[in-house]
């Protein structure tokens, strides 16, 4: 018998597949085809505390290994939230992660307190979003403004606390530092890129918003640098996601320190892919005498 269980800040995961933010919704379609129960944790799309309309369209595009997006967090906020998803996902054996966005400080936190009675497991929150007050940098990008709203997000919370970070930083230790040195309960790394493509027939960009976030397996070895570098960096765990879209890739970052791992773009491809790379990693296990996957985490030294 293997033993798949991992341990995020006191929460327990059957396994260490869970979803990555804005990749999922909050399950409904996905439900259509296979059980939630099946997967370690669910990842809601960012939730903020009014309604988002997002960014003009073209707002997403295919590269030769990835996609673009620039959705800009659309969703209906949080009081759709807590009135239609999260009753929806009560309905599934697996941890409920409520992905948090905001512009201003108090946005993040007014979420975070609206979320204080609901039941669920644990929060992500995503500091890719540009800070309005601050000239519009994104908040994981300057370690003194991370580990402010994560100071401020930790009061208002009752539930452990998953800071998102932003890989378009120059030293993504120093950012993992900055949010434990705020209280974080887990980091989870990494979000997209910034990337851009041209259309050449049309001249023009291929999104209306001209950049937009590169995700697939194009990031995948960006990611495993960057998780193994904060795996080294904190002593709270570490999530990875970036382009995994199979087992093998799932237990490479899980080898560079990850103790769970998210799987996003590759649910467009392919709406099993994370009970598949569930079961992947379970066979891994067998294969290589593997009794624990605790063994897996950080094996790479």
């Amino acid at each position: 018998m293997i033993r798949t269980e991992v341990s995020i800040a006191g929460v327990s995961l059957k396994n260490p597949v869970i979803t990555a933010s804005g990749t999922f919704g909050s399950g409904a379609e996905f439900s259509e085809f296979y059980s939630l129960d099946e997967l370690g944790g669910v990842v809601t799309k960012g939730v903020a505390n009014v309604p988002w309309p997002g960014n003009p369209v073209p707002r997403i595009t295919e590269t030769s290994s990835g996609m673009l997006n620039a959705i800009g967090l659309q969703n209906p906020g949080i009081d759709v939230f807590i009135d239609r998803d999260i009753p929806f996902l009560k309905k599934y054996d697996t941890k409920i992660i409520v992905n948090v966005c905001g512009r201003t400080e108090e946005d993040y936190c007014e979420v975070v307190r609206r979320l204080k009675d609901q039941d669920m497991d644990m929060l992500e929150i995503n500091v890719s979003c540009p800070n309005v007050k601050e000239g519009g940098i994104a908040f994981g990008q300057d370690p003194r403004a991370l580990q402010h709203i994560t100071e401020r997000v930790k009061k208002e919370a009752s539930l452990p606390v998953i800071m998102k970070l932003s890989p378009n930083v120059t030293d993504i230790a120093e950012m993992a530092r900055a949010a434990e040195a705020g209280g974080a309960d887990a980091v989870s790394l990494i979000n997209t890129l910034t990337g851009m493509k041209i259309d050449i027939y049309r001249r023009t960009f291929a999104l209306a918003n001209r950049t937009g976030g590169l995700s697939g397996p194009a990031i995948k070895p960006v990611a495993v640098r960057m998780v193994y570098q904060a795996s080294h960096a904190v002593k709270i765990p570490v999530i990875g996601m970036g382009g995994i879209t199979c087992a093998e890739d799932a237990i490479e970052f899980m080898m560079a320190g990850a103790s769970a791992v998210a799987v996003g773009t590759a649910n467009f491809m392919n709406p099993y892919a994370a009970p598949e790379i569930v079961r992947g990693i379970c066979e891994f296990m067998e294969s290589q005498g593997i009794r624990d996957i605790n063994e897996i985490i950080g094996a790479a030294g």
